[in-house]
C-alpha cells in the first residue's frame, strides 16, 4: 500500500465518521463549566455506560491554610473525608432526555457533604443545574457557564 492510498483511506474514514455522526461526535454538555461562584471548574463527560458525569478539574483556591490540597472534609463517610476535592466526582448518572435536558442524576455538594437528586438544562453557553430533595419544586437552581 502506498502513502497516497493510505492517506486516501484515512480521509475516507474521516468522511464516513463525519457523515454518520460516529467517532468524534461530542454532546453539547461535554465541556468544562464554571460553577456559579466561579470558584471551581467541572468537566462533564459521557462514560462508557452512556450516562454523564462531572468531576472537579480546577479550583480557584486548591489549598487550605496549611498549604495542603483541600479535601472533602464535610463528607458524612469518615473514610472519604481525606479525599482531595481536585478530581472529585460531583455529578453522577445523568441521562440525556431530549435535546437540552439531562435527568435522573445526582449532585454532591462538598460544602455540606450532602447528595441531591439533580437535573441539568442546557441553555446555549450556560447550564441550569437544579439540585432537589424529593420533587424538583423543592430545590435550588444554580447557573454554570462554559469555561473553555
Amino acid at each position: 500500500m502506498t502513502l497516497q492510498s493510505t492517506l486516501r483511506s484515512f480521509l475516507l474514514f474521516i468522511l464516513l465518521c463525519a457523515i454518520s455522526g460516529v467517532g468524534f461526535a461530542q454532546d453539547a454538555i461535554e465541556h468544562i463549566w464554571y460553577n456559579q461562584e466561579k470558584t471551581a471548574k467541572v468537566q462533564i463527560f459521557k462514560a462508557t455506560d452512556g450516562k454523564y458525569y462531572g468531576k472537579v478539574v480546577w479550583l480557584k483556591e486548591p489549598y487550605n491554610e496549611e498549604g495542603k490540597p483541600k479535601v472533602d472534609k464535610n463528607n458524612p463517610d469518615k473514610a472519604k473525608k481525606s479525599t482531595p476535592l481536585m478530581g472529585l466526582q460531583l455529578l453522577k448518572g445523568f441521562k440525556k432526555d431530549g435535546d437540552n435536558e439531562y435527568t435522573d442524576g445526582t449532585i454532591y455538594d462538598p460544602k455540606n457533604g450532602k447528595t441531591y437528586s439533580c437535573k441539568i438544562t442546557r441553555k446555549g453557553e450556560t447550564l441550569d443545574v437544579r439540585g432537589y430533595v424529593g420533587i424538583s419544586l423543592l430545590g435550588r437552581t444554580t447557573t454554570w457557564t462554559k469555561a473553555e
